[in-house]
């Protein structure tokens, strides 16, 4: 007879069978939870938007600023994952820390706004993945100066549907095949990032002053309509807002994952430092080899000033080697890391579809709750969210901002449902907290204040307009999206829900004195 961990017993005492597999490791773990948050797929579609915003020292000090608040909610959800290691995790946690009165109505809150945050979430990475790709041919074929193919909506809604789909094929795999998938995007994000944090600064010609880096604040009024400096200021620090989360990832895996209440913390707590460092190098890199800042988003420019990365990749190596070839490396390592970020997505998205179908949350959840009969996996539920994210990209063909809207549902539905069990667990009595290995003490209550009022505002600054004068054609359209999916959630639950979905169903029935 097998041996039963401590994260299983704590499972079974929670009221949950072992259903899943439970195969991975610390490492196969942080890998996933890595490959989720992932160095390049933040900063590097919003890394153009937020220097036009306010200039490099914004961008630059803004990630320090954001890393510091990240740490208190990172604390935070590590403390609840070691006491929850259920692969409904976030939802699960909202239910039972919220109590037996507002532990459904904070259990469906939750689980809504965490589907809508990862399905939109594997849309923001086949997108961004797209743009890279798009570029890529583009500096294959010459440059756009030189008659290079710039790939037209059509062709990029291909790519972004194309990639979706590669991710719920890679998914319907066994989990082993996922897990070894991204223990390759792991080594391939650090030594990618090293070669470009390295390398790029090397290779371009001039580079820009410290001056410049750390203390210029630069606006551009003419182009973003925005001449508050605060207000700016705000807007530039989205790249590090959109970049630094995720690492709920493990969270995700814990039925999965050997000794979960130890490994999940850890993973989560190790993303974000690994991920903290990286990404500030990576915006230290980019910055420093800017060659001439008004060039970048020139149209005529060699990428078009379609993509702001890919065109300081191009000056600096065009300018030392007079060839493009070095650039194009360095958006395949790129693009490489979208790839890896979008297939992690879309597992940590079906385990949250299957969890929240397992508890009856979802529509037809005898469908999307089916494990697949050989490999375990829920297949069903994976392709679910592939269709989903598909349907969300087919506004691409008419709308100019559907990047900007697809990054904002990510962001407020991902990091909102973070907000939930944080504050469950901010105002619960302590006694009533069965705590795990990974525990704050007295610490919990100023952590998880100051991680759910940084949720909020991080909430709050996703929904304000990021170009003036407002048009059609610059609107952020996820107020509107969120409301409209957000109300209609709500309604449901007055009108029906609220009678039959009691929040997680136990499988097993083991009386436990604390949850």
């Amino acid at each position: 007879m097998t041996k039963m961990d401590s994260a299983e017993k704590r499972l079974n005492e929670l009221g949950y069978k072992q259903e899943l597999r439970r195969e991975m490791t610390f490492f196969k773990t942080l890998a996933i939870s890595f490959s989720t948050m992932t160095l390049f797929t933040g900063i590097t579609p919003l890394y153009g938007s937020s220097l036009l915003y306010a200039g490099p020292a914004a961008l630059v000090w803004g990630w320090i600023v954001v890393s510091f608040f990240t740490w208190f909610v990172g604390l935070a959800m590590a403390e609840i994952c070691s006491s929850f290691p259920t692969t409904g995790s976030l939802y699960f946690w909202a239910a039972h820390l919220a109590g037996p009165k507002w532990g459904p109505f904070a259990s469906w809150c939750c689980a809504w706004l965490e589907t809508i945050g990862l399905i939109a979430g594997i849309g923001t990475q086949a997108y961004a993945g797209s743009q890279t790709l798009q570029s890529i041919i583009l500096l294959c074929t010459g440059t756009n100066k030189d008659g290079g193919y710039f790939a037209p909506r059509w062709l990029f809604l291909c790519m972004y549907m194309g990639l979706t789909i590669i991710w719920a094929v890679l998914n319907t795999f066994a989990l082993e095949v996922i897990a070894f998938i991204d223990i390759i995007s792991i080594w391939w994000q650090v030594i990618g990032g090293l070669v470009i944090v390295i390398m790029l600064p090397l290779v371009s010609l001039t580079r820009q002053p410290a001056s410049y880096v750390f203390t210029a604040f630069e606006m551009a009024p003419e182009s973003t309509g925005i001449s508050s400096k605060p207000y700016a200021a705000i807007l530039a620090l989205l790249v590090s807002q959109y970049s630094l989360y995720g690492y709920d990832a493990a969270a995700h895996l814990t039925e999965e994952t050997k000794d979960a209440d130890k490994n999940g913390p850890t993973a989560i707590l190790s993303s974000i430092g690994i991920i903290s460092v990286f990404g500030w190098a990576y915006i230290l890199a980019l910055t420093f080899s800017i060659q001439d800042p008004a060039y970048l988003y020139d149209a005529s420019n060699e990428t078009a000033g379609a993509f702001v990365p890919a065109q300081i990749l191009y000056d600096a190596f065009h300018g030392r080697y007079h060839s493009g070839t070095g650039a194009i490396v360095l958006l395949l390592i790129i693009w490489g890391s979208f790839f890896f970020g979008g297939l992690s997505i879309t597992t940590s998205a079906a385990r949250v579809v299957y969890a929240l179908s397992r508890d009856k949350g979802v529509p037809f959840s005898s469908i999307w709750r089916q494990l697949h009969p050989k490999h375990k996996v829920p297949s069903n539920a994976v392709w679910l969210c592939a269709a989903i994210c598909i349907l969300l990209g087919l506004p691409i063909l008419k709308v100019n901002v559907v990047f900007t809207a697809i990054t904002s549902i990510c962001t407020i539905g991902w990091v909102g449902g973070y907000a939930v069990p944080i504050f469950a667990r901010l105002v619960m009595a302590e006694e009533n907290f069965n705590a795990g290995p990974f525990y704050l003490g007295r610490a919990r209550r100023p952590v998880c204040l100051v991680a759910f009022l940084w949720i909020c505002y991080t909430c709050k600054v996703f929904l304000l307009p990021t170009y003036y004068p407002i048009t059609w054609n610059t609107f952020n359209y996820a107020p509107v999206a969120l409301g409209v999916g957000l109300g209609l959630i709500m309604l449901w639950w007055l009108l029906d829900a609220r009678k039959w979905f009691k929040g997680p169903v136990r499988d097993i029935d083991i009386p436990s004195e604390k949850v």
